[in-house]
């Protein structure tokens, strides 16, 4: 892992098409902004383990189960009791 300070205003590239600068530092908080092509996908690290983690997840799920569950939730809500 390459590891760099900069301070606000600075920034960095990577390769040809992705440039990182640090817009602001309050704190223990930092705001960057990423200039990349559209093509380039850029997430969250939280959300690409999130993902991971339900893909991973749904894949014990039977499909008789998955079934089930699809009909239950497609089923109207039971009508409210009345006194």
């Amino acid at each position: 892992m390459l590891v760099i300070r900069r301070r606000a205003g600075e920034g960095f590239l990577i390769g040809d098409s992705v440039e990182v600068e640090i817009l602001e530092i309050e704190g223990n908080q930092v705001k960057i902004g990423i200039q990349a092509p559209r093509e380039m996908p850029i997430l969250r690290k939280e959300i690409v383990a999130t993902r991971e983690t339900n893909l991973d997840s749904a894949q014990g799920v039977e499909e008789k189960a998955l079934e089930a569950a699809m009909k239950r939730l497609r089923q109207p809500p039971p009508a409210p009791e009345q006194d």
